[in-house]
């Protein structure tokens, strides 16, 4: 099995952007040798109402299910889905100041960048 390598981005909410506070929700994985972009994701709706019980948690499963379509280059992503793999993961890691927000672009080697991004989730997520 050879090893393939991969990035990575964990998505954060913040509820409020003035306190600089957050809760990992997602990660998105590229793999470019496998044409492999995917996110996996979970909102804990208990914790993130601690941080800010205002919060519209269905937006922020909204904003997920768009990356969602972002990955899978499906209408939910929109105008951003038709681009090349490339470019998506590009669009995912910018950075933006909403409540989804991604962390810094991080790197290594796997033999399955599916089974990957299920360790990354479990590890950084769950």
């Amino acid at each position: 099995m050879s090893k393939l390598a991969y990035q990575y981005v964990v998505l954060r909410c913040v509820p409020r952007v003035d306190r600089e506070e957050f809760v990992n929700v997602g990660v998105v994985v590229y793999c470019q040798a496998t044409d492999y972009l995917d996110v996996a994701w979970h909102v804990d709706r208990e914790r993130l109402r601690a941080f800010d019980p205002r919060l519209d948690l269905d937006q922020v499963c909204e904003a997920l299910e768009f990356v969602e379509g972002v990955c899978a280059g499906d209408e939910r992503g929109g105008a951003a889905a038709q681009a090349p793999l490339t470019q998506r993961f590009g669009f995912l890691k910018a950075p933006r100041s909403t409540v989804i927000q991604p962390g810094p672009v991080h790197g290594g080697v796997t033999t399955d960048p599916a089974r990957q991004l299920q360790h990354l989730v479990e590890k950084l997520v769950s």
